[in-house]
């Protein structure tokens, strides 16, 4: 067997999010300075479909490969889908190809230039995005939506792993994850449990904070804490405030790697501004990079604020 990458991207996707993948995989080599390996992980049946997205740098695994932990079930009122591609995550290190991996979303797209060096403190330990999130507390529709459901479950996780629940710092996603960590994680958590990765996520289903209060509570390698490599809209209102503000790609880059416009919402962009101007909403392909969408929005508001006042 060929020695381990020392660092290396994973995606999991599947046929649906084909096209969100593949302007991720453009991205990512416009902006691989290092020329880092990146995985991408996908159901067998979709394999063909993403063949076309193999180059030198980019290889294929096969959904099957992780078949002993996936389920068929729904986990935690979750449907098998969702919780299979966090198995995923958690046990990509058993496959023995990289020590260290940052988990990456089909709907990423990288904006700026990166080499190994923004990932890993040193050549053993990476950085650790360790956050509260609380600017997303304070914002009445994340808050009513998701934050009080997930700050409970976040508080079982703590629970579980014997640590104090007052101030938890994880991430939503797109952490490095270490096989040092992954592997201690299961040794010494779940096997003793006689658990499997299903079991941890029926509990809670949150992969990252799993990872993050291990490694906080283990300290299996040095905690270099950071604030994310991406900049995430959760939901359609904090997208359309930086739209409002007039914030650029350029201006993006300069604090984040990339970038993530949620698809389940995204889809639907630009619904509220053309809504509130009084011209027809329209679909918005998802796949669309954050300055074309920026530049679309902006150009429909000039648009029917024209009309609006010509009447």
């Amino acid at each position: 067997m060929n020695k381990p990458h020392h660092f290396s991207f994973l995606l999991k996707s599947y046929a649906q999010d084909f096209e969100l993948a593949k302007r991720m995989v453009q991205s990512f080599h416009a902006f691989n300075h290092d020329q880092l390996p990146l995985f991408i992980v996908v159901p067998d049946d979709d394999l063909q479909l993403f063949s076309t997205l193999e180059a030198e740098n980019v290889e294929l695994i096969p959904e099957s490969e992780f078949a002993d932990h996936l389920v068929d079930h729904p986990v935690h009122g979750l449907r098998p889908g969702y919780i299979n591609q966090e198995i995923i995550k958690l046990a990509f290190w058993e496959l023995g190809l990289t020590e260290n991996y940052l988990c990456v979303d089909s709907e990423a797209e990288f904006i700026r230039p990166f080499t190994i060096d923004d990932f890993m403190f040193d050549s053993q330990d990476p950085y650790s995005v360790l956050v509260q999130d609380l600017e997303l507390a304070v914002e009445p529709t994340y808050y009513s939506q998701y934050w009080k459901s997930r700050e409970e479950a976040l508080t079982r996780i703590t629970q579980a792993l014997d640590m104090d629940s007052r101030v938890i710092l994880t991430c939503h996603g797109h952490q490095v994850f270490s096989r040092k960590v992954l592997e201690s994680f299961v040794q010494e958590f779940l096997a003793p449990r006689n658990w499997d990765y299903k079991d941890a996520l029926d509990l809670a289903p949150y992969e990252f904070t799993w990872y993050n209060v291990w490694l906080q509570k283990t300290r299996v390698h040095a905690i270099y804490p950071r604030e994310p490599w991406v900049k995430v809209f959760h939901h359609e209102g904090q997208f359309l405030e930086y739209v409002s503000r007039g914030i650029s790609v350029e201006d993006l880059a300069r604090g984040y790697l990339a970038v993530v416009i949620n698809s389940s919402f995204s889809r639907s962009l630009p619904q509220s501004p053309s809504a509130h101007l009084g011209s027809k909403s329209e679909s918005l392909a998802p796949h669309l990079s954050y300055g074309e969408v920026v530049k679309l929005i902006q150009t429909k508001v000039r648009h029917s604020a024209r009309n609006l006042f010509s009447l």
